[in-house]
């Protein structure tokens, strides 16, 4: 016998058992086995009562729906490719196929038809095959649903299950049940349902994506000729497709045409004219399925997958086959913006790479993930781990705002003063210091020689002293405070895959935190950095605005919404502390500091606050940028090998930036930073007076709080001089500091000329020589005071200048 053979027998057989089944049911034979004295007497409560949930539902769900923030279309989640679609929008003709060469008496029939089934068992038996269906289109809803509804493989034998009790005994719980839904749904509803959930090949879930998969059309819009082709694919989806089988296909289209024809559907010039022609499609490509195929922002479609199962509890199962609407955070032009400004720095699939992620301060609202690979493909230039999201380089000195907030929160003024040496040998905190014996102490030195020996702590922010930095952890005392600033800001040192969590960190005092030299997640230093823009109020980050339902409802867990906007704290952080940081790292982007690290993020007419970092050896680099209304961070980083990505943050990691949020914020108006509050920024120092003589100075200082001292200097003026005090009057030093006053010693003033002695000879003429009056240092010494080049270059206030570096 051949395969076709054995196909067909087994049809048939079970064609026959529903006879049977049928049969028994409606002689009342087995009716108290099957549902009891509930069933005889036609109890419809009882019946609806053993209704499983998913018969009870109107329309199946369909495909989940991810979109933007401004609507627009992600991707789509699902299993089986499905749209529903309301009664109104199936064509008629569609409708009438379907029952035609199914189930004819479908509106005659309460569910079971023993009429319709011998009907179908006579005509295949004479065909030799199956050309009618044998169960009617309620008993195949009733298969259809339990079988695509199930989520064990246990549950999905059972829907299936043909042979022996076990198959009879699913014949006969579909027949109950088939009995129950026509009990409690219109016949209309019912033919609606089974449309929108069987199965037409080729990936296609119900008729609205069987329409779009052949035809490239909706289902309101099928004619003639493609309703009988798809109603003809119910019983073998795949022997009878037209795509790549349009011979079974067009013999199969015709049996359905001839069975219309013979119930008085079609006219005999339609059957014939229909017939003559060849299976016609116009293939339209499935939905996409996954972050894979995300039209936008496919890193941040992986970052929302994993918070819509890990932070709000969704299965996979009720994500891919829930129907749900994901209103998402993703701003398309921040995100269309972040892709074209790493490609402009970095080539896809680069050696280097280049992650830009941006938040909304104040909500968490996560904007856009950008970088330069392809999400989930397969080739050099794809990737399947979130380096937006994953901790995988450190960001250096972006750390050393975690110090300063927590030295301002504990009362260090911004014009906190320290002089340091180069290198700073630690007397806190050990560690290596390459090159010198330190008995274990812990030292760093400058990038770059740069550096004054004596900066305040704005100073030396946004000049990004490394020395400066560690003798101010040496102030402070122990790691704890700058990390569990850093921890209340919203970073997340227990992430899994970061080396070293925030406990650690702190048992083992380690000084190098200010330098970030661990790998950390670029959108949990964007989340932190917001916390600064939002004036202290931390929002964890999300990527969801809102979910709804498979009926347009927000989604409830337990009867509560799954969405809320809970995830901010307000002054997670002192909002004057915030502040006055914001102010300080302005100084950081915007034209006219000296020194500064990050100009070329600076986006013209805006106020921009920020904060550059490199690690050992240039491995990795970030920037971290942000206005009231956006933060977005930068990080560059070698992902073959510990190799210098050349630079520093302020070169890749601003450029990024800039290139980034310029297209955003050019056109918008400036929303500026509150102003810094006056007593963080102070601390607890207070003004060095204004003296005229040594005498005064020493009352004035007194009076003001501070310890004056004494020190004779050499000098030019003449003994007990007054030359002002150290540091200068109007500088702001702790309450109850040294404050030095300096006066002469008299050792530099010169002694009383000598008499002139005889003028010499005039000396014979020289006629190269230039003319007497030409200015000094031109012709034969250098000028001593000159700075060499324009700001930025050379030289400024006599200190090396640095460009891009920190």
């Amino acid at each position: 016998m051949s395969e076709n053979a054995r196909i067909r027998t087994r049809l048939l057989a079970r064609l026959a058992a529903t006879i049977v089944v049928a049969g028994m049911l409606v002689a009342g034979l087995l009716l108290p086995w099957v549902g009891g004295a509930g069933l005889v007497a036609r109890n419809s409560a009882s019946l609806l009562d053993a209704l499983p949930v998913e018969l009870t539902d109107e329309t199946p769900a369909g495909n989940t729906k991810v979109v933007a923030a401004d609507g627009s279309l992600i991707t789509y989640f699902y299993e089986n490719n499905r749209t529903p679609v309301a009664a109104d929008q199936i064509a008629d003709i569609m409708k009438r196929a379907l029952v035609d060469i199914e189930d004819s008496r479908f509106y005659d029939h309460n569910g079971m038809d023993v009429q319709g089934t011998f009907r179908a068992l006579a005509t295949n038996l004479a065909a030799g095959t199956v050309r009618e269906g044998g169960s009617t289109i309620t008993q195949q809803l009733v298969k259809q649903t339990l079988l695509q509804t199930a989520t064990t493989q246990a549950e999905r034998d059972a829907a299936i299950e043909q042979d022996g009790v076990e198959g009879l005994s699913r014949k006969l719980r579909e027949a109950r049940l088939a009995l129950a839904l026509e009990e409690t749904y219109s016949k209309d509803e019912i033919l609606t349902r089974y449309l929108n959930i069987v199965y037409f090949g080729q990936g296609a879930y119900g008729i609205q994506a069987a329409a779009q998969r052949y035809f490239s059309t909706n289902a309101a819009d099928l004619t003639l000729p493609q309703a009988a082709m798809l109603a003809g694919l119910v019983q073998s989806p795949t022997n009878d497709d037209p795509i790549t089988n349009p011979e079974n296909a067009q013999i199969r289209r015709n049996q359905v045409l001839q069975r219309m024809f013979d119930l008085g559907h079609i006219s005999e010039q339609e059957l014939t004219e229909v017939s003559a022609q060849p299976v016609q499609v116009a293939p339209g490509l499935a939905p996409p399925n996954g972050c894979i195929d995300a039209a936008i922002g496919a890193f941040f479609c992986d970052f929302l997958y994993g918070y819509l199962t890990r932070d709000l509890g969704l299965t996979d199962s009720e994500i891919d086959n829930g129907g749900l609407t994901i209103q998402t955070t993703l701003r398309p032009d921040m995100q269309a913006a972040g892709d074209q400004a790493v490609l402009n720095t970095l080539a896809m699939g680069d050696r280097l790479v280049g992650t830009y992620t941006a938040v909304e301060p104040g909500t968490g609202r996560v904007l856009a993930m950008s970088n330069n690979r392809k999400f989930g493909c397969d080739g050099p230039e794809c990737e399947s781990v979130n380096f937006n999201v994953v901790p995988s380089k450190g960001s250096g000195s972006t750390f050393k705002v975690f110090t300063a907030a927590a030295a301002l929160e504990q009362g260090y003024s911004k014009y906190y003063t320290l002089s340091t040496p180069e290198p700073y040998v630690s007397k806190v905190y050990r560690g290596p210091c390459e090159g010198r014996r330190t008995g274990g102490m812990y030292c760093v030195s400058n990038a770059g020689s740069g550096y004054p020996g004596t900066l305040d702590m704005e100073k030396a922010l946004y000049m990004s002293s490394n020395t400066y930095f560690l003798a101010l952890e040496d102030k402070l005392g122990s790691v704890e405070g700058p990390v569990r600033m850093a921890e209340r800001m919203g970073m997340t040192f227990d992430y899994p895959a970061t080396q070293f969590p925030a406990d650690q960190i702190i048992a083992e005092n380690r000084g190098s935190f200010t330098f970030g030299t661990d790998g950390v997640s670029p959108l949990d230093l964007a989340s932190a950095y917001s916390t600064l823009a939002a004036s202290g109020t931390q929002c964890d980050p999300t990527p969801v605005a809102a979910i709804l339902d498979s009926n347009g409802e927000p989604l409830t867990r337990d009867g509560k919404p799954v969405v809320t906007e809970d995830n901010c704290t307000p002054e997670a952080i002192p909002t004057g502390v915030a502040n006055t940081l914001n102010q300080m790292l302005r100084k950081d982007v915007e034209p006219g500091h000296s020194g500064q690290t990050a100009p070329r993020a600076y986006v013209p007419g805006h106020q921009i606050a920020g904060k550059t970092g490199t690690t050992n050896n240039n491995t990795s680099v970030a920037f971290v940028g942000y206005t009231p209304q956006y933060t977005a961070s930068v990080l560059v980083f070698n992902s073959e090998a510990d190799k210098s990505v050349g630079g520093f943050g302020g070169g890749k990691g601003a450029t990024i930036w800039h290139d980034a949020m310029a297209p955003i914020l050019t056109g918008q108006p400036m929303v500026p930073f509150p102003p810094e509050d006056p007593e963080v920024a102070e601390g607890d120092t207070a003004v060095v007076p204004a003296c005229s003589s040594a005498s005064a100075c020493e009352a004035a200082l007194e009076a003001a709080g501070f310890q004056p001292t004494v020190r004779e200097v050499d000098s030019a003026e003449p003994a007990g001089a007054f030359l002002g005090t150290r540091p200068g009057s109007g500088s702001r030093v702790s309450a109850g500091s040294s404050v030095t006053i300096q006066v002469s010693n008299g050792s530099a003033v010169p002694a009383p000329a000598p008499d002139p002695a005889p003028a010499p000879e005039p000396a014979p003429v020289d006629p190269n020589a230039p003319p007497a009056d030409t200015p000094p240092g031109i012709i034969g010494q250098p000028d001593a005071d000159r700075r060499t080049g324009p700001d930025g270059e050379g030289r400024r206030d006599g200190v090396p200048a640095r460009r891009g570096g920190d």
